[in-house]
């Protein structure tokens, strides 16, 4: 799957996920669903079988909350910012999961590297 076909699907995903924080869902089910959305879009849009893409979704999920938790973690102390204002102050919440991101971006570049290395 091309670049261009990744960042697409993750724009799409991207939305689905701002979609579904504005309904109150219990903790934990908009992540279950945002998992097999990508799970469909793995299988319908990067030709792959059902267990790899399985696998590939829970992968992605556990990476995301693992850097999502180290992130939150390290910057909420340093900015000083509590929970409470996390979630009521949307520039705040912006720029605090922001670097989270760019860091999944980069483990993205890394292991597509790694990936064609051992390939090619």
């Amino acid at each position: 799957m091309g670049w261009k076909k990744i960042i697409l699907l993750g724009i799409a995903l991207a939305f689905i996920s701002y979609v579904l924080r504005m309904f109150t869902l219990p903790f934990g089910i908009h992540t279950i669903i945002q998992m097999i959305f990508l799970l469909l879009a793995l299988i319908l849009f990067g030709n792959g079988d059902f267990s790899l893409s399985l696998i590939a979704s829970l992968l992605s999920i556990l990476v995301l909350v693992i850097i999502e938790f180290v992130c939150l973690s390290l910057l909420m102390p340093v900015f000083g910012v509590t929970p409470e204002t996390l979630f009521e102050n949307l520039v705040i919440r912006i720029m605090i999961t922001e670097p989270q991101v760019f860091i999944m971006f980069i483990f993205a570049f890394l292991i597509n590297k790694l990936i064609r290395k051992e390939v090619g």
